[in-house]
């Protein structure tokens, strides 16, 4: 029994074993698609079935002979990898039928009306006429026509430039002038240059050139042109001498000798003065400036007229006027002589230090140059761009300065009748000129409400006196030694200042409208003044102040 009970157990293993092979055989038909993984483990699980019940079962001594069972490894489970839809096949699309080209007649032309079928053919386009219509059915628009007139302008003022840059153009400044002149064209124009007016010529030749009349009237001037070539040629050759001059009559020739022969004994002895102050160790400098000063502030004020100075060596004085002259007149009130020739109103009027001779600005842009015994004009002056308007002789009777509405002051050569220097450096118009008596200071004076100090021997400004709140009519050093300078001004007053420190040292008022100008005498004893009130005045130290007057009608 124990050996039936034996081989029962047996036959119970078996049918222990059987069963779970039959579990997986039924889990394998069900699920066909499972991995192999899946079987692995579920091997592994029916052997650790099979240990456990073996273990559970009363076992005899006699012990079957089993193989040891080795677990496998365990794997853990992996992911299922995903399926991938199969990539449909497209099939082959037929092809596009082709469209036959469509003819559409001409677009119509002054206002004629286009054909009837134009709406057909817009409903055959469909969508896809769109992008497929020719350039001759879009709309121009406005813009596109000015950038396609802007470019043919351009192509056209291209070709004219390489027309132009093959003809041949005269490089000669007269020549370019004559042909203009041919070809009815402003010789030149207001500030063109050489250069400017050459490529003006040469685009007024290609310009003819390309509507064919250049050679017609090239051709119509060839004869004329021909026959005046000598002549151009000799007139060319005298325009093109520099420098240009007017030749100059016999009377101002001595007059500029004579001018030479004094300014250089002038020259020498306030050279020889001037040595004599320097090495003469009793001469006082500030004694005799103060001396001047004293005199100065003495002075008086008495009438005016509209311009006056006094002769350096006769006792006569000279007046100008708007009407055109200067009039010369003794001390007693009468008329000596009346120089006529200017074009415009006078504006101011000096001696020249001999006396012989007298100067004379205007608004005609010139000043002019007067012999004062025969009243002859000896030299007209132009050199200004505007009006002339102060004039000053040196001491040594060789230069001459001019000053005028141009902002600018010249010093004039008689000798030679040059200009030799400008002065530049007010900023609104020079009414007032002088020069000192110690040859190299000049003194300018304008709108601007300064009086201007000149080194003519570094041509540069040395000091610029303040010395008004209105604009500087007139300036007058002291004539002797240049102790002291006057300034007449709009502010209706005269000062006389230091030159030795450019230091006010006297305000001259009196009178009641503006002080148009001013002269001094003498050692610096009289100064005349003249305004708009219709007075001269003078003032001197000589009658201790007492004022005299003289109405000029």
């Amino acid at each position: 029994m124990e050996f039936g009970e034996c081989g029962m157990g047996i036959q119970g293993i078996g049918k222990a074993l059987t069963a779970p092979c039959q579990g997986i055989m039924e889990i394998d038909e069900e699920n066909p698609g499972s991995t192999s993984v899946a079987e692995s483990s579920a091997t592994v699980a029916d052997a650790q079935t099979l240990v456990s019940t073996m273990d559970s079962i009363p076992v005899q001594p006699i012990h079957p002979i089993i193989p040891p069972l080795v677990p496998p490894p365990i794997v853990p489970p992996i992911a299922p990898i995903p399926v991938i839809p199969p990539i449909p096949i497209l099939r082959p699309l037929a092809p596009l039928p082709v469209r036959p080209p469509v003819l559409r007649p001409p677009l119509p032309q002054n206002g004629e009306v286009g054909a009837s079928d134009s709406d057909s053919d817009h409903d055959d386009s469909g969508p896809t006429r769109t992008g497929l219509g020719s350039a001759a059915e879009y709309e121009i628009s406005e813009e596109s026509k000015l950038a396609r007139e802007r470019q043919e302008k351009a192509i056209q003022e291209l070709l004219m430039k390489r027309r132009a840059s093959a003809l041949a153009v005269p490089t000669n400044d007269m020549a370019v002038r004559a042909r203009l002149r041919r070809l009815g064209e402003p010789i030149t124009l207001f500030g063109e240059r050489e250069m400017e007016r050459r490529d003006r010529l040469r685009m007024i030749m290609a310009k003819l050139d390309a509507e064919g009349q250049l050679e017609k009237l090239m051709k119509a001037h060839e004869e004329e042109e021909a026959a005046a070539s000598a002549t151009m040629e000799d007139a060319d050759e005298e325009m093109l001498q520099y420098p240009f001059y007017t030749e100059g009559s016999k009377a101002l020739l001595k007059a500029r000798v004579e001018i030479t022969k004094y300014s250089t004994k002038r020259a020498a002895l306030r050279l020889q003065r001037a040595r004599r102050k320097r090495d003469d160790p009793d001469e006082d400098l500030d004694a005799e400036i103060d001396w001047a000063l004293q005199q100065a502030d003495s002075l008086g004020h008495i009438e005016r007229a509209t311009d006056v100075a006094f002769s350096p060596v006769d006792n006569h004085l000279v007046t100008a006027s708007a009407d055109r002259t200067a009039r010369l007149w003794n001390t007693e009130g009468s008329l000596l002589k009346t120089f006529e020739g200017h074009l415009d109103r006078l504006a101011r009027v000096a001696f020249h230090p001999s006396g012989k001779y007298l100067g004379t600005t205007s608004f005609d842009k010139t000043w002019r140059l007067w012999d004062i015994d025969t009243g002859v004009e000896l030299l007209l002056q132009e050199g200004h761009s505007r009006s002339v308007y102060g004039l000053s002789f040196h001491h040594d009777g060789s230069l001459v300065a001019s000053c005028g509405l141009d902002a600018l002051a010249r010093v004039w050569d008689l000798r030679t009748g040059r200009s030799i220097m400008a002065l530049e450096g007010h900023v609104k118009k020079v009414l007032g000129v002088s020069f000192s008596p110690n040859g190299y200071h000049l003194a300018t004076g304008g709108e601007d409400n300064t009086c201007r100090i000149w080194d003519l021997r570094k041509k540069k400004s040395l000091y610029v006196i303040p010395a008004h709140s209105n604009l500087i009519s007139q300036v007058k050093f002291e004539p002797q030694e240049g102790y002291f300078l006057v300034t007449a001004s709009y502010d209706m007053t005269a000062k006389v200042w230091s030159a030795r420190d450019f230091k006010p040292v006297k305000t001259l008022s009196g009178h009641e409208a503006k002080v148009t100008s001013l002269d001094v005498i003498g050692d610096g004893r009289y100064i005349a003044t003249v305004s708009h009130d219709r007075t001269i005045k003078l003032w001197s130290s000589s009658n201790n102040g007492k004022e005299n007057t003289m109405d000029i009608d």
